[in-house]
């Protein structure tokens, strides 16, 4: 007679075989060496796996007779968690359905303004002690990175005698990420200046409680601050991540933001990208190329030579010139006598009567305003047809994982019944390996290690859900 295969006996172990089965192979045991040593050599993992989730079932002779742990403290779990998303989803609903007056918008957590609010608010406070912390952080995470790759390299080189070639080329690129740049300048103090006297050659990254440009910085401006002022001259990029951000002198090349609010009352050489709670472009103000960003209120009352794309929370007010088109998705919309759209202008906004275009107001272009009416998700067959895209993913993705690693996947399964000490390691992941994620990538020499982490956690995102559903699965179909 023939042997059984491993996965047999790994499903009698668990209690998992059909009943004849389980006395086919109780009588091949007798007689078979290899057989029985197999399934000796299953019963010590498993109760291996059983003390390390504190869940030591009760062994006995033959493969049928494991017990299995007791679920009914599961279903509990389960109904109080139902329970915390069924009154957490109603109190959702609540306060979508509010009126909460305008004035008081910015208040409401739940609403895009109150986000942005939120959170240009927490970077806010973290700003003026932040700045010290990071230059710290980064010295230390950057050493420890560089240490970690240098040390896992030469632990290849240890254990292999030499890397492969694509090995080598990927630790070459690593290091070469990793390595700062010699061709930038590093300042950091409370209050950073560049005085109107000075010239900066290279890129400049400042960061201190207020950053001030007088001068002329002839590469890329990197910024991080409570404010941000250029009132001198920056030859290249400013990248600015600060509470506000005001550019009063010439930036020759683009914009790239993330501030509480951008006041532009000078030159702009290219365009503006960014994510800012106010933006506005003063009647003085010039954007030589276009303007993309997500805001909460937008003014413009200078001139654009190009296209204007704002996603806004607000209201956005047009008081200047756009040389091409402007297209806005939002709250409201108000152009005014002296507002200029040289292209189309195209509008998307939740009720019609936001949209106010003044009579003196010029639009070469056509006018394209919709009203946009929220759809539920579940009267569209393009929600089923991802559904069922989705659900065959993840069956193949469990599948493929249960025949590749049948050991890993078995061992990850019954980790998940581990009750609450699952659900909080879950969370802290969840939680904290983007908080991990950014600090890292803050650091210039941790970027290449930042996008490691974040490929692995959006793999780990997808995975748990895979094996939540495995062991769900188990739980319901295992035989009593």
């Amino acid at each position: 007679m023939e042997c059984y295969s491993e996965q047999t006996c790994a499903l009698a172990v668990d209690g998992e075989l059909a009943v004849d089965e389980v006395r086919r192979l109780r009588d091949h045991l007798t007689t078979c060496r290899r057989c029985r040593e197999l399934v000796d050599a299953l019963r010590a993992e498993n109760h291996v796996l059983s003390e390390s989730l504190h869940e030591l079932p009760e062994e006995a002779a033959s493969p049928a007779g494991f017990s299995h742990p007791r679920w009914s403290w599961v279903w509990g779990d389960l109904a109080v968690m139902a329970a915390v998303l069924a009154l957490g989803s109603m109190i959702s609903v609540w306060f979508d359905e509010l009126s909460v007056p305008a004035a008081l918008e910015w208040f409401n957590p739940f609403s895009a303004s109150g986000s942005t609010n939120l959170i240009f608010n927490l970077f806010y406070h973290f700003a003026p002690g932040g700045t010290a912390m990071l230059a710290h952080y980064a010295a230390v995470v950057g050493s420890l990175s560089l240490l970690f790759l240098l040390g896992g390299s030469a632990l290849l080189l240890g254990r292999r005698g030499r890397l492969r070639q694509p090995g080598l080329r990927l630790l070459s690129v690593l290091l070469a990420l990793s390595l700062p740049s010699f061709a930038l300048e590093r300042r950091h103090a409370e209050f950073v200046t560049v005085a109107a006297n000075e010239t900066v050659d290279d890129t400049l990254l400042a960061a201190g409680n207020t950053v001030r440009v007088e001068g002329v910085v002839n590469g890329d401006l990197l910024a991080f601050g409570r404010t941000v002022e250029v009132r001198g001259t920056v030859k290249g990029d400013l990248v600015s991540f600060a509470k506000r951000t005001v550019v009063s002198g010439s930036v020759e090349g683009r914009i790239y933001t993330f501030s509480g609010s951008l006041d532009l009352d000078g030159q702009l050489g290219h365009s503006i990208y960014g994510f800012v709670q106010s933006l506005r472009v003063n009647d003085r103000g010039h954007v030589g190329d276009g303007i993309v960003v997500a805001a909460g209120d937008v003014s413009l009352e200078g001139e654009v030579k190009r296209s204007v794309d704002i996603f806004i929370s607000g209201n956005a007010d047009v008081s200047g010139s756009i040389g091409r088109d402007l297209t806005m998705a939002g709250v409201s919309l108000t152009l005014t006598n002296t507002a200029r759209v040289g292209g189309n202008l195209n509008a998307r906004v939740h009720q019609l009567k936001d949209v106010h275009i003044a009579d003196g107001a010029t639009i070469a272009g056509k006018r394209d305003i919709q009203v946009q009416v929220r759809k539920s998700q579940f009267t569209r067959p393009r929600f089923y047809f991802h559904q069922a895209v989705w659900l065959a993913s993840a069956m193949l993705v469990g599948w493929l994982g249960l025949v590749l690693f049948p050991s890993f996947f078995r061992a990850t399964t019954e980790a998940v019944g581990s009750g609450w000490g699952s659900l909080g390691l879950g969370v802290g992941v969840l939680a904290g390996v983007p908080v991990a994620i950014v600090v890292v990538a803050i650091t210039l020499v941790g970027i290449p290690v930042s996008l490691i982490l974040l490929a692995v956690y959006l793999a780990g995102i997808y995975l748990a859900k895979v094996w939540v559903g495995a062991f769900l699965g188990r739980m319901l179909l295992k035989p009593s």
